[in-house]
């Protein structure tokens, strides 16, 4: 009977063990919500800057792992609160997109994932996975709406098993199946010839040489380690233009934030002479694993409390409207050199 009786409390308590772990990774991230109750003029904020005005001397917001609203592990890889097309329509431009090679699908498709967690369609472990095409969709559709935006897509190779050949086709496969929706060129366009389509950036090397229709470069060194919290913004040139990059991600909140206001003071200088101002808002902080909503809670009130003087392609976690109108009404592209303030009585759409 003894034997019974702590045979049955070692089970409650590995079922407790279970759940709480269960509650931990699966249930607190169900309450990691943003809003999503942003004003009309979010969804249309580009249609008052000039189409001569290129798309590197824009000031605009963008999201990190930005198709992770429903992941594998969301504690540990959840990074955004709401779909790619609701960041869209919050304002957000940039996205910032991990894919790989589904083996389970024949290797014909690629998915969206954060390090080895996939990225699914919903909130349950057992959810399907999510694809490029899926993420692509909903930035036509957008765009369909609002054909005075555009929509920035950076690429990278999440896991690097496979061929960066076998990974750029796919992507291909995927893009050509709408191709009248991509601006694909290796330069920085203007606004004027991006309006209603989705331009690549691409942050792996064009190994099929696809060449001016490979996607705008987009490549910079890896800047995951903390040793020197001295260092913010690096240059990585990619052709035509040079890329101004902050990317510190193992950095704790404080060190993140000295290096974001570095690193876009850096950025700032060099946008009017061609090249790209990107500032990473986003850390996992100096552990070996993280929660991205704790971070994010402390760097995106810090970015509110700034409010001004921001300047670049600016790319945090679990983005909401306020905070995309705060970074794209630092654009000054009025003629009359007025403000670009959606509080501005001129501000119709």
């Amino acid at each position: 009977m003894r034997f019974i009786g702590r045979l049955i409390r070692r089970i409650i308590s590995l079922v407790l063990l279970i759940a709480c772990i269960f509650a931990i990774l699966y249930l607190v991230p169900l309450t990691e919500r943003v809003d999503t109750n942003g004003l009309e003029a979010d969804s249309c904020w580009m249609s008052r800057i000039p189409d001569s005005v290129r798309l590197n001397e824009i000031t605009l917001p963008g999201t990190h792992q930005s198709a992770s609203q429903f992941t594998q592990f969301p504690f540990f890889f959840k990074c955004q609160g709401c779909s790619v097309k609701d960041q869209l329509a919050s304002g957000f431009r940039f996205l910032d997109l991990r894919l790989a090679v589904d083996a389970a699908e024949g290797g014909g498709r690629l998915k969206c994932m954060n390090s080895f967690g996939d990225c699914l369609t919903a909130a349950m472990p057992n959810s399907p996975i999510l694809y490029v095409e899926d993420v692509f969709s909903q930035c036509y559709a957008f765009l369909d709406e609002h054909p005075t935006e555009t929509v920035l897509v950076s690429v990278k190779q999440e896991r690097g098993s496979e061929a960066v050949s076998d990974f750029e086709r796919l992507l291909f496969n995927a893009i050509l199946l709408q191709a009248d929706k991509w601006l694909l060129t290796s330069a920085i366009p203007t606004l004027g010839e991006a309006r209603g389509r989705v331009v690549l950036l691409r942050r792996f090397q064009d190994a099929s040489g696809l060449g001016a229709s490979s996607g705008i470069p987009f490549l910079w060194d890896d800047q995951g380690s903390s040793s020197n919290t001295a260092l913010h913004a690096a240059t990585a040139p990619n052709g035509s233009y040079t890329l101004i990059v902050q990317d510190r991600y193992d950095y704790s909140n404080d060190e993140k934030w000295v290096a974001f206001t570095n690193g876009m003071a850096a950025g700032a200088r060099e946008m009017a002479n061609g090249n790209v101002s990107l500032n990473f808002l986003n850390t996992k902080g100096t552990f070996y694993f993280s929660h991205p909503h704790n971070h994010a809670s402390t760097l995106n009130s810090a970015l509110r409390n700034r409010g001004e003087n921001l300047k670049g392609w600016i790319v945090l976690d679990f983005g909401e409207p306020y905070l995309a109108r705060m970074i794209y009404s630092n654009n000054n592209f009025l003629p009359e050199g007025q403000p670009f303030s959606p509080a501005d009585p001129g501000f119709v759409f």
